[in-house]
């Protein structure tokens, strides 16, 4: 009888599943993600991942999470292949732990976009190559990565004395969002109704991190109770992938619920908006701060660009080349 698979074992193996995960770099990661901006906008981009290749598993559609990976390869060096799941054999009925070990010995890395955390982690386990992740139900590290680079660019590099307020759904951007926050020692204040917030052991964990860096973590009743005082405001859809048959209930749960001028004004002076988008333009937040002076969604939305080079980096550039065995 064959001997029984085992998972992947590789004592240099990174992966990136939970913001937590870097928690330590964070605030480096940071810093070189304003760094590689700089370095793009004066035409001097470096190449330190020269002959690495990232597979990137897509479950489910993307605009800035597929751009900025695809791009972030290129401008450093690399190659990127997307792969969509109903290209591929794992949507036939191969096994994750198949197709892992199979792209460990083609590629460097694996970003995956998944509905589900638990395939997720699965992936990471069977793969002898970094996996990061792109997006499940659980997180959405990267795009927090990216979220922390734009108030870190925008407050002159420091959070100490800064209060972010989250205003709607305690899904997996709140959750990597609070983690995020908390581990810079970021005040973070979230607005989210009965039903839709994060379970205890979330809040606990976000609350323990904050302790550590004299912050705060909080969660109030109503959107007007988590402006005032805050410096920047955050919001996502109320509906998200996998949530549509919902739709309904969550509009009416969520109504109020919405960044606007009338909100931003209860905020701090020179406090502004931030969206992950896509934005359902009219429901989470307003035409006027979509379009509006008081907003910086669209440098959070170019800096996926540059987190996402930033987290590369990281995690490829002196990883080991694909994985190969003895035959």
């Amino acid at each position: 009888m064959a001997p029984k698979a085992q998972p992947a074992s590789t004592p240099t193996k990174r992966d990136l599943l939970s913001i937590l995960d870097v928690a330590e770099e964070l605030p480096s990661l940071l810093r070189r993600a304003a760094e590689l901006r700089a370095l793009r906008n004066k035409g001097k981009l470096p190449h330190p991942l020269e002959g690495r290749a990232l597979a990137m598993i897509f479950e489910k559609p993307s605009t800035r999470t597929r751009s900025s990976f695809e791009l972030a390869m290129v401008e450093l060096g690399g190659h990127a292949v997307y792969l969509s799941t109903k290209d591929m054999q794992l949507g036939r009925g191969e096994t994750i732990a198949d197709t892992a070990r199979v792209l460990s010995r083609y590629y460097h890395g694996i970003c995956y976009r998944a509905f589900r955390w638990q395939d997720e982690t699965e992936l990471a386990k069977w793969s002898s190559i970094p996996v990061i992740n792109a997006l499940d139900d659980r997180e959405h590290p990267c795009q927090i990565v990216a979220d922390l680079q734009t108030l870190w660019e925008r407050w002159g590099g420091k959070f100490e004395g800064r209060q972010l307020a989250y205003i709607g759904d305690g899904n997996n951007v709140l959750r990597s969002l609070m983690y995020g926050a908390a581990i810079v020692g970021l005040d973070f204040v979230a607005a989210i109704p009965q039903g839709y917030r994060p379970d205890t052991e979330t809040l606990a964990k976000a609350r323990e991190l904050a302790a550590k860096k004299g912050s705060k973590v909080e969660i109030v009743d109503t959107p007007k109770a988590a402006a005032r005082g805050s410096d920047a405001l955050y919001t996502d859809v109320w509906v998200s992938m996998g949530d549509e048959a919902e739709a309904a209930q969550r509009k009416e749960a969520f109504h109020g619920f919405q960044i606007n001028d009338l909100l931003l004004g209860h905020a701090k002076d020179g406090a502004f908006a931030l969206h992950d988008l896509p934005a359902h333009r009219g429901e989470e937040i307003s035409d006027s701060v979509m379009d509006g002076e008081h907003q910086a969604i669209w440098d959070q939305a170019e800096n996926r660009l540059h987190a996402q080079k930033a987290i590369l980096e990281l995690l490829l550039r002196t990883r080991p080349g694909p994985a190969r065995r003895a035959r």
